[in-house]
């Protein structure tokens, strides 16, 4: 929704808008752009609009998906009969409707591929509109309208509105459809992976002939979902190895690692070499999601070498694996974790570059799957890697992670306030170790407080 009122604001339309809680970088954004954020959902934000009689006969109401009926706002704006939209459908009115839209869906990795791709065509000279749900560091900005017919949006699955239960990809009408996997999530909407994999098959029934669906060889669910019914090419990536796809195809894209923390390695397409990716991220994940930018990129017409040389130049996204600070020799990183796989591929990346160096992992499962509990069996085992673990226990969590602690042994804590948390770490921590702190909040501003924390240490 911040990605929207930007290219709304962008577009020329005055915007404001209404939250519980903006948090950066999204809210530095809006405030940057002269967009007026006003905390909580107050029927009197819309009066102001409403009743002002340069404005009630303009204004558009576009209705994120926490809104359900009950509430105030939403009643008023029914009520009143005022013109209301959702997102989703808003972008695909005013701004995708004639463009060439590769979207990028999945489980997990949509930030950072979809920053990828568009960081491709940026470097190949495609100046392309994008709506991701981060800020690319090479852009400084999670949307533009851009100058050419390329447009790269994040695709989600989850519901679109109140009044649209479909899933809000398949809104966006895509010519290129990366899907990067597929598990079980927003278990608040999806009774189970089926009604996951139904939402998809949807996505897929909309994707022209002409398109391209660029897809995770070594993911079984994509292929139950293509086994529903696909009209449109495909290519498979796999990031293990030539031979490894599970997806029956013919045309593919691999991997082979000349260094096993994913910094540096070759891709082939078809079995043939097409150069080496040297860059500064790390992990097995981001090799898939850099074959899939690949992939895509090629479709809208970008040479492959020139994909990979842009990589070299990419700089990450703000929250996914950012190193905030550096202090006394201990580094402090954040990461936007909301599953187990993310958690588990994460880490594994970061152990594969630092070797033997101590991992102090701070966790606090704030999604609406994790405070329902759906993974808490896998919890613990995603955390392995790490060499200490510290649990946060949000308020109105819906179960207690009494089974994670037990799971992860001694080398587990819990905390419920940040004070506390802060000094735990601050005392776990001592030189080139490595903390790396998981959420998809604010978490409190717990990562400038640690810092300052540890910048007093002797």
């Amino acid at each position: 929704m911040g990605g929207i009122a930007l290219l709304a604001r962008e577009s020329g339309v005055t915007v404001s808008g209404s939250d519980e809680n903006v948090y950066p970088p999204m809210s530095t954004l809006l405030e940057d752009q002269g967009i007026n954020i006003k905390k909580g959902f107050e029927i009197s934000h819309l009066k102001a609009l409403t009743e002002d009689s340069a404005t009630e006969n303009d204004t558009q109401v576009v209705v994120g998906n926490v809104m359900t009926r009950g509430k105030e706002v939403i009643e008023y704006t029914l009520n009143q009969n005022l013109p209301y939209t959702s997102g989703p459908q808003w972008l695909y009115e005013n701004i995708l409707r004639d463009k060439w839209v590769l979207a990028v869906s999945g489980t997990h990795g949509k930030t950072t591929t979809a920053s990828i791709l568009a960081w491709i065509l940026e470097y190949a000279g495609l100046n392309p509109g994008f709506l991701i749900g981060g800020v690319p560091e090479n852009f400084g900005i999670s949307a533009r309208l851009g100058g050419s017919p390329f447009f790269v949006v994040e695709a989600d699955e989850y519901d679109t509105a109140f009044f649209d239960k479909r899933s809000k990809f398949v809104h966006y009408h895509p010519t290129t459809l990366v899907i990067n996997n597929l598990e079980f999530d927003h278990a608040d909407i999806f009774p189970d992976l089926d009604a996951i994999k139904t939402q998809f098959h949807h996505l897929i029934r909309i994707v022209p002939e002409k398109g391209l669906v660029v897809l995770n060889g070594e993911e079984s669910n994509i292929q139950d979902v293509l086994d529903k019914g696909c009209w449109t090419p495909t290519e498979a990536f796999s990031s293990e190895d030539q031979e490894s796809t599970t997806i029956r195809e013919t045309t593919g894209w691999s991997s082979n690692y000349i260094n096993p923390d994913g910094s540096e390695f070759e891709v082939f397409f078809d079995g043939e070499l097409q150069g080496t990716v040297k860059w500064s991220l790390l992990g097995k994940h981001n090799v898939s999601n850099a074959l899939a930018a690949i992939a895509a990129a090629r479709h809208a017409g970008v040479p492959v070498n020139h994909a990979i040389d842009a990589l070299s130049e990419f700089k990450g996204i703000k929250r996914r694996m950012e190193l905030r600070g550096k202090v006394n020799d201990i580094s402090v990183y954040d990461d936007f974790a909301h599953h187990p796989t993310a958690i588990e591929t994460t880490l594994k990346g970061l152990r594969a570059n630092i070797g033997k160096q101590k991992i102090i992992a701070v966790l606090e499962p704030r999604s609406n799957t994790m405070r329902l509990g759906i993974h808490k069996e896998t919890l613990a085992a995603s955390l392995s890697e790490a060499d200490q673990v510290l649990l946060f226990q949000p308020k109105g969590l819906d179960w207690e992670m009494d089974h994670v602690l037990d799971s992860l042994g001694n080398k587990s804590s819990m905390h419920d306030d940040i004070d506390e948390l802060i000094e735990a770490i601050s005392k776990e921590a001592s030189s080139s170790d490595h903390v790396l702190i998981m959420s998809n909040g604010g978490f409190g501003g717990i990562h400038e407080k640690l810092l300052t924390s540890l910048s007093s240490l002797k």
